[in-house]
């Protein structure tokens, strides 16, 4: 009897969450898209980013300031819109290693439109335009340390803190943010295991061979639910220290990789996951995760915009990578 009542109320806990999932679903569907709002950070420099919001008004351009990038001088949004709704649900965002905080704009604005408010910032030290730290192992353990900060900041100090529901908060990671996301959610890298990978003459591999790594890692149990795509380094990762993840995940991985990220490697991380991550493999390689590029941007930085295989197209990809990530965040987000 006492097993069957606990049956009963797990059906009942599924069915109750997946009724809200599509009462939250239905609420965004039935609302006309508008323009996310985006209010730029850039008072503090170990917070220099974006907060982009639910908004009820049309779509604008804002200017960034001092925080434009090569290529990309404004991005889509109204600046400072007054927030639609309360007690939303908080995305925080992790670029690639010398990436920047826009660079997933597209996906921050689904998110913002589909009522979530989404916060990124550019990792001091690794990032476009301040690369002081890209080459150093200290990396590795601010990068997750930023995004508790970023939180911090989110649910304590920001102007909006009021609208933020702190029992929902997600996470995504690209690349780099992908290891920064594992490691939130509990993993702690095996750093025996790089240093036998870590065969290349440089500080980086000199200090981790020397044994001088970090001894604890930042973890973040506010974090209820994350989407990681292309995870690298995946090396740190081995079944035994991702045990320790008990948060659902939704898992992105390219069949190409390069620049940095090891198809190999990022495949075996899925299959050592637990708890039977949704799984998603893109044909095509790493970049394709990133916003499809202005033309200003493609010019400036052709590397990271130009499609591998040459025919994939990354903006139909997007629309349908955008709204599969804002579907896993309302099932896992909107019913808690």
């Amino acid at each position: 009897m006492a097993g069957a009542r606990r049956v009963k109320r797990l059906q009942e806990t599924v069915v109750l969450r997946i009724f809200a999932a599509l009462s939250f679903s239905l609420t965004i569907l039935s609302s006309s898209a508008n323009a996310a709002g985006l209010q730029l950070l850039d008072a503090d420099p170990k917070l220099k980013g974006a907060i982009w919001t639910p908004c009820a008004k049309a779509d604008e351009s804002v200017p960034l300031g001092g925080l434009a990038i090569t290529g990309e001088n404004s991005l889509p949004g109204v600046k400072d819109c007054p927030i639609k709704g309360t007690k939303l649900p908080l995305i925080v965002f992790s670029h690639g290693r010398g990436g920047w905080f826009g660079q997933h704009h597209d996906l921050n604005e689904a998110l913002a439109d589909a009522g979530f408010i989404v916060a990124a910032i550019s990792h001091p030290g690794d990032s476009f335009g301040d690369d002081a730290a890209r080459e150093s192992l200290s990396t590795w353990a601010s990068r997750p340390a930023d995004i508790v900060r970023l939180t911090d900041f989110m649910l304590n100090d920001w102007n909006g803190r009021t609208a933020i529901d702190p029992d929902r908060i997600g996470f995504f990671g690209f690349s780099k943010g992908g290891y920064t996301g594992l490691v939130l959610a509990g993993a702690d890298p095996d750093m025996q295991r790089v240093a036998q990978y870590c065969t290349q003459a440089n500080p980086f591999c000199t200090q981790v061979r020397g044994g001088d790594t970090p001894t604890s890692w930042t973890h973040d149990a506010r974090i209820k639910a994350a989407v990681l795509a292309d995870t690298a380094p995946s090396t740190p990762f081995t079944q035994p220290n991702l045990a320790a993840i008990k948060i659902p995940l939704q898992i992105w991985r390219s069949e190409l990789g390069g620049n940095g990220a090891d198809p190999g490697g990022t495949a075996r991380v899925a299959d050592a996951l637990p708890g039977h991550p949704e799984v998603h493999t893109v044909p095509a390689a790493h970049f394709a995760f990133l916003a499809p590029c202005s033309a200003e941007l493609a010019a400036a930085v052709p590397r990271i915009c130009a499609n591998t295989p040459a025919d994939f197209d990354r903006a139909a990809f997007h629309r349908s990578f955008d709204a599969e990530v804002v579907r896993f965040f309302v099932e896992h987000l909107a019913g808690r």
